[in-house]
């Protein structure tokens, strides 16, 4: 049995999983407008950009240019997500990105091919190399990604199984190595969970690491979000990453329609932490305007509700 949070951590991917995943790239000083916008909210994390291959995504090119547009705000931390080692040199080498280590590890080689051009399986060999370079730039192991924890697209749902395995991978690499477990991130990257399978996802993985920190990544994708988002609050994780407006997506998901919604949207759910009684550290008004921001920007109706009807405090 497990108790509400009496706190949430939000990590706000908004300028990154929305961007990312259009087909065209937006001016530079509107996307650092809605970066700007959302360090006036209170998160404490912004992921901005990823600094992967322009090819492959290129309205991600200039995420360099895009660090140097911001005006960054005492006590937010600016992140990037890279794949490889010459993503993380890139990320090194430019001003305000905030580095920490981290392990990504796939449940499904399809998507692992998809995502990186190799397996599941080589990308655990790339993880361990990668460790020795997070060594040498100083940083620590923060936390470790599994992939389609909860299903894939391309081969159907992941079994428990397949997520402790990659659990263990981390716990064992992190004994064998003498570094601190770090927080295990369980993503749900195309939107296959229930509420019921979160928290039996969720139960698996404490009970094969009782002593990390669980936090997941929901995708909105088909319409569960939210009831995904209360289910992991009842099974006590405090720690989620989101986007403003609902933005967010992966490109190399294989959606049919690519106005597929995006990741669980940041402003409904504080709102719903505050209905709760959770505090959030977020003023809700302030990611609210960031949200209309954002709808601005992309010059169509973004899946959001709280940006559209408001939130209560205009009737308390």
């Amino acid at each position: 049995m497990y108790t509400l949070p009496k706190f949430v951590e939000f990590r706000e991917e908004g300028p990154r999983e929305g961007f990312q995943i259009e087909s065209k790239t937006y001016p530079l000083k509107e996307r650092a407008r809605l970066v700007d916008a959302l360090s006036e909210t209170g998160v404490k994390r912004i992921q901005v950009g990823s600094f992967v291959s322009p090819r492959a995504v290129p309205s991600m090119a200039d995420a360099e240019a895009l660090f140097a547009a911001i005006t960054p705000r005492r006590g937010v931390q600016y992140t990037a997500v890279w794949l490889n080692e010459q993503g993380f040199r890139r990320a090194a080498k430019t001003p305000r990105v905030y580095l920490y280590g981290k392990m990504v590890v796939y449940t499904t080689d399809a998507f692992a091919r998809k995502n990186n051009n190799c397996s599941a399986a080589e990308l655990k060999k790339r993880q361990l190399d990668m460790l020795p370079l997070f060594d040498e730039m100083g940083v620590p192991l923060e936390e470790a990604y599994i992939l389609t924890a909860f299903g894939c697209n391309f081969e159907g749902p992941v079994p428990v199984e397949a997520v402790t395995d990659g659990v263990r991978f981390v716990a064992d690499t992190c004994t064998e190595r003498g570094k601190p477990l770090p927080q295990i991130v369980l993503a749900d990257t195309m939107g296959w969970a229930n509420p019921e399978q979160i928290k039996r996802v969720i139960h698996a993985v404490r009970e094969t690491v009782p002593e990390a920190r669980v936090g997941l990544h929901l995708h909105d994708t088909r319409g569960l979000g939210p009831a995904n988002f209360y289910a992991a609050l009842q099974m006590g994780v405090d720690l989620f990453d989101s986007c403003v407006g609902g933005l967010g997506g992966c490109p190399f998901a294989a959606f049919k329609d690519p106005r597929a919604a995006g990741n669980i949207c940041t402003e409904d759910m504080v709102f719903l932490c505050e209905e709760l009684g959770i505090e959030t550290g977020i003023d809700l008004e302030k990611m609210i305007e960031a949200a209309r921001i954002a709808e601005q920007i992309f010059q169509r109706p973004l899946p959001g509700k709280i940006m559209h009807s408001g939130s209560l405090k205009a009737f308390r």
